[in-house]
């Protein structure tokens, strides 16, 4: 475990920061020639522009749920493209997100999570973030989960481009969008214009496969289909707090080791789209958590599937319609070994069934008088928040409980041009739950073009997360036990931010924010005095505010810089800094042409401060990856070579009260190689 700043570590902050705040914008602005968008271009070429000369293009819809102009959206949107995606060869979500101003990920070697601006509970489930795929919700029914590891739905070499909104998101989405919403965005048939198969190897055994196919016909009818396989084998991992002869001193041996197969499909006709994902993954648990056996064959298996079909079409001039229905299941099941009081190992399962399925209709109007108007209603049935746990031999059932509920919401959006250059941004949501009761959540954005290269937004929101069924009903009898809690009720966060952007004369852009977050109602995992059961109660507030400084621009001739700076001060109800809160998170991405355009070089420096656990403090850490890849490596084929944790750093994530371990050891440097080819 680190346990302080080394000198290598603030040698690294130094020049994460030197370069983000000094020598790479003033080389950036002496080195860039202007660049210029054929009036032509298509999609390809759109979704790998950065995000500065996206801003004129009507393109940004998971802010307002209508397009607009990302100077105009009411929050400091940020968006990654599939040049992104290919530059960094990210393989996951996580990866992808890890990237943006004030997000962080943490890995338990199991599942991986998203942190906000300081804000990330260990032990949380992802669901205080909203995750769609094409508009849709994809958090599942029990855990109400963003999966943005290998468990996801999504591979990533069929992203067109990813959306992030930070901040409250509930006036416009309603439950899970307290730090912010992440669209991730599809590609289509044309994009890939025929059969292609991708292949990928890489370090502990890691191997990868993928093949899809593409079509768009004359009449616009378009279709995609892909399936992908993946497996590593991981590595054995060393933990000192089980070193002991009868654990292996320590070493878990062959349970890090990871599998996934998943297929997708999209097509789409005539205002038409339909769209399906299928992804079951198993993942071994090398860490002894919750306190199962340590270095025995302890597994996760996670099943998701969702399907949707939309329709969107123009009612009038200005006037336009969009509905759709989706429908989602999620299987989860785990199984340990873990000992008795007498210290006799028994086998236990654990796991939950969520099954669900929705509609939504919204109607938008751009009305002559300078308003964009946006008005609709989410229904959502969740069939089956089922879980059980039980010992199968011989049979001893702990936990069946099955449940199913009923949530919706109506919502209104107006954007209203006050005067030349200003703009409100004005909404509000009211939401029902069957099991945890209603809630009411505006959004104010007063935003003011102060010029054609200078915008401010000042930003009010309110959301509300409504507790899970795992907070709710999971009782167990064992050790250690857990009370159910139906009672528990929804949390809430309000937040003020002000936003100033300046966008540069060639294409780029410079923006601070600076916020201040009050969380109150917060959800927590409690041990009971009287009885020494844990129970979710409604027990904190919290308080983080901040600045975070980011800078974009295109380096002329296809090179990109990303940078971002973000100061944060999180304290909780008693005035204690939050655990797992750093103070300062640094990133810079880089990506640049070589050898005469022929292949691209990228490079990412991510660097985080010191955080508390439980009981002590983890040290700082920066991490950095390297690609490079082909342009055309032959014809329709490319080849990349990817070195993540380039330089071996050693860090680690605060454990939680499922581990043993205060911090969990993040993977050391390994390397990867894909080859792409299109038929």
């Amino acid at each position: 475990m680190v346990t302080s700043l080394d000198s290598r570590l603030d040698l690294r902050w130094r020049l994460a920061l030197a370069l983000a705040a000094g020598l790479a914008p003033a080389w950036v602005a002496a080195n860039a020639p202007p660049v210029k968008i054929s009036p032509d271009a298509g999609s390809d070429e759109l979704a790998a522009l950065p995000l500065e000369q996206l801003i004129g293009l009507q393109v940004v819809s998971s802010a307002s749920r209508f397009a607009q102009a990302i100077a105009d959206a009411p929050s400091a949107v940020v968006v990654l493209t599939a040049q992104d995606i290919r530059d960094h060869g990210w393989r996951t979500l996580a990866e992808a997100l890890a990237s943006l101003p004030g997000l962080y990920v943490n890995d338990d070697r199991n599942y991986a999570y998203l942190g906000a601006r300081g804000f990330l509970r260990p032990g949380d489930y992802d669901s205080r973030f909203l995750l769609m795929i094409d508009g849709v919700r994809v958090n599942d029914a029990v855990y109400d989960q963003a999966t943005i590891g290998t468990d996801g739905f999504q591979d990533m070499e069929l992203v067109q481009r990813i959306e992030f909104v930070p901040g409250p998101g509930s006036a416009v989405y309603g439950s899970n969008a307290l730090f912010g919403v992440i669209n991730v965005i599809t590609k289509n048939g044309s994009t890939l214009g025929g059969a292609q198969a991708s292949v990928s190897a890489g370090s502990y055994g890691e191997r990868r496969a993928r093949v899809s196919y593409g079509w768009h016909g004359q009449n616009g009818a378009d279709l995609l289909l892909s399936g992908t396989a993946y497996a590593r084998r991981g590595q054995d991992l060393y933990y000192a707090e089980f070193d002991t002869p009868e654990q292996n001193h320590g070493v878990a041996r062959g349970l890090d080791y990871d599998r996934y197969r998943s297929v997708f499909a999209k097509a789409a006709y005539a205002g038409w789209t339909l769209s399906a994902s299928h992804v079951q993954r198993t993942k071994g648990i090398p860490t002894g958590s919750f306190g199962a056996e340590f270095n025995t064959a302890n597994y996760t298996r996670d099943t998701q599937s969702f399907a949707r079909a939309g329709y969107e079409r123009a009612l009038a001039p200005g006037l336009s319609a969009s509905a759709l229905a989706y429908w989602g299941r999620s299987d989860y099941l785990g199984e340990g070994r873990y000992p008795d009081p007498e210290g006799v190992a028994r086998l236990n399962v654990d796991g939950d069934h969520a099954a669900w399925y929705g509609a939504s209709a919204y109607l938008t109007y751009i009305a002559p008088a300078g308003h964009k108007l946006v008005a609709g209603f989410d229904l959502q049935r969740n069939r089956r928040r089922d879980q059980f746990n039980y010992d199968p031999a011989p049979y001893l059932p702990l936990l069946d409980d099955r449940r199913s509920d009923t949530r919706g919401g109506v919502f209104v959006q107006d954007e209203s041009h006050l005067a030349p250059g200003w703009i409100l941004n004005a909404g509000a949501r009211y939401d029902w739950d069957s099991a945890t009761g209603h809630s009411f959540n505006p959004r104010l954005a007063l935003i003011w073009h102060a010029g054609p290269r200078d915008t401010a937004k000042l930003v009010y929101g309110t959301a509300y997360r409504s507790p899970n069924a795992y907070e709710l009903y999971y009782a167990y009898s064992g050790e250690p036990g857990q009370v159910a809690n139906p009672g528990l009720k929804p949390e809430h966060i309000s937040t003020r931010e002000l936003i100033l952007e300046h966008r540069y004369g060639d294409p780029g852009q410079a923006r601070l924010s600076l916020f201040h977050y009050d969380m109150h109602g917060l959800i927590g995992q409690e041990t009971l005095p009287d009885s020494g059961m844990l129970q979710f109660l409604n027990v904190d507030r919290a308080a983080v505010s901040g600045a975070e400084l980011a800078l974009e621009r295109n380096v002329g001739r296809g090179a990109r810089l990303r940078a971002s700076h973000t100061w944060l001060r999180s304290r909780d109800g008693q005035g204690v800094e939050l655990s797992n809160s750093p103070r300062r998170l640094a990133k810079l991405n880089l990506a640049v042409p070589v050898f005469g355009h022929a292949a691209r070089a990228a490079g990412e420096l991510q660097c985080l401060s010191s955080r508390l656990t439980g009981t002590a403090r983890i040290g700082g850490y920066c991490v950095a990856n390297l690609t490079v890849s082909s342009v055309r490596l032959m014809r329709r084929a490319d080849m990349s070579l990817s070195v993540y944790n380039a330089f071996n750093a050693r860090y680690a994530d605060p454990g939680g009260g499922a581990f043993e371990q205060q911090a969990i050891a993040r993977q050391s440097r390994t390397l990867a190689a894909k080859l792409v080819v299109g038929f």
